[in-house]
């Protein structure tokens, strides 16, 4: 079988992205993070910094023990938003890049078509990309590549070698070449699901491409262990498309938030750049989740069940609702707010009497404005104590729209 896809992984992208924009990082070790408090967890580390041990999820206080020296960066995700763009552009000159094929905000899977699909002239693309990228983009965007027969082995591939790595796996080199990887190091094996493979007797990769289909089929509960079982062959496994299940934006206080009021405040600007994603994204909501949680490490959280709309006075209504129900005279750690029941308008029947319909083109007015003019031209009260809190956020697996979900 020839090969079919490309995965480009942009390494330790949010330093990486860092060190580009601020020469005098260059060669150092950095840690990025959202704020800049020894409690707080590293999101991303650069190369240098991970030859201390320093990763994803090392806390700060811990990282600058582990390594002296040290640069601590406060994470500026409207730059690494913008840096992915162009990285795509400078990928999309040596080979199509399709919207849907984007993986998070740094990974990027790209089909073979044509002659590309040969060895030869898909290494030959690979290093374009990779020379492009360098030029076009910046000498520190460094990215490793694998090419193989589906996404799933191009992924697998990718990650086999870093920092700027290029690796192939053909079909004729399975399952041997991936007997070397631990079960961690492949997609869809978490935490969890090695302990599960673990009460199965599976310890080793070689192990899990022995296993016969029912036993992984046991293993994962269902039909996703049948499908690791094709993935490993190198075969093609169609997967049902991905829908939006809820929209919604959570944040850990600093320490001069960490009171009811200012959480409170913080939760109304969630819940408005939320809603402005809903309707960007032509979703109704028909639930609002608040969760909190507070400094002795407790946790709360309720859901309010409502018609459908996407009305942002009706979400504040709800929210007030639930912030009555809380737990009070607890000290707030962190917040989030998410719009759940998501719903297409076409799907949904009408109310026999709407309330709401002059609200809508508030709604619409009010988006018109941020878009055009800046995030919170306009807004509603309750955000107001909050306005330079909540910076935008990236999860890896979710790239903002600057447009919707920029400061």
């Amino acid at each position: 079988m020839s090969l079919a896809w490309m995965v480009v992984d942009f390494n330790s992208y949010f330093a990486s992205v860092e060190q580009q924009m601020e020469p005098r990082l260059r060669g150092k070790p950095v840690a990025v993070v959202p704020m800049n408090v020894d409690s707080t967890c590293a999101i991303a580390a650069s190369y240098e910094a991970k030859k201390f041990g320093v990763k994803t999820g090392t806390r700060v206080g811990d990282a600058k023990r582990m390594c002296p020296g040290l640069r601590i960066i406060e994470a500026r995700h409207e730059h690494y938003v913008e840096f992915h763009h162009a990285l795509l552009t400078a990928i999309d000159s040596c080979i199509e890049v399709r919207k849907e094929n984007v993986m998070s905000i740094d990974e990027v899977a790209c089909e073979l078509t044509g002659k590309v699909r040969e060895r030869a002239a898909a290494l030959d693309v690979a290093r374009r990309i990779k020379a492009t990228i360098a030029r076009d983009v910046g000498e520190c965007l460094r990215s490793s590549i694998g090419i193989s027969t589906s996404v799933f082995l191009a992924k697998t591939a990718s990650d086999m070698q870093k920092p700027d790595g290029l690796t192939v796996i053909e079909k004729n080199e399975l399952p041997g070449v991936l007997h070397r990887l631990e079960l961690r190091d492949l997609c869809g094996i978490g935490a969890n699901m090695e302990e599960r493979l673990h009460a199965a007797g599976i310890r080793t990769v070689e192990q899990l491409c022995a296993a016969p289909r029912h036993t992984l089929h046991a293993a994962w509960g269902g039909v996703e262990g049948e499908r690791m079982y094709e993935l490993l062959r190198g075969n093609v496994v169609a997967r049902p498309p991905v829908l939006h299940s809820s929209i919604g934006h959570s944040h850990v206080l600093p320490p001069e938030e960490r009171n009811e009021a200012s959480a409170c405040a913080v939760l109304h600007r969630l819940l408005q750049k939320a809603a402005m994603r809903l309707r960007h994204n032509g979703y109704l909501a028909g639930g609002l989740t608040l969760s909190l949680k507070f400094l002795r490490r407790s946790r709360w959280g309720a859901e309010l069940v409502f018609r459908e709309t996407s009305d942002t006075m009706e979400f504040i209504h709800a929210l007030q609702t639930l912030w009555e129900r809380r737990p009070h005279g607890c000290a707030p750690l962190a917040v989030g707010i998410t719009l759940s029941r998501l719903a297409v308008p076409e799907n949904v029947t009408p109310a026999l009497f709407p309330e709401s319909r002059p609200r809508e083109k508030l709604d619409r007015a009010l988006d018109t404005l941020n878009k055009r003019y800046g995030k919170q031209t306009v807004y509603f009260a309750g955000a107001h104590a909050a306005l330079k809190s909540a910076p935008m956020r990236i999860a890896f697996t979710h790239i903002p729209d600057l447009e919707t979900e920029g400061d």
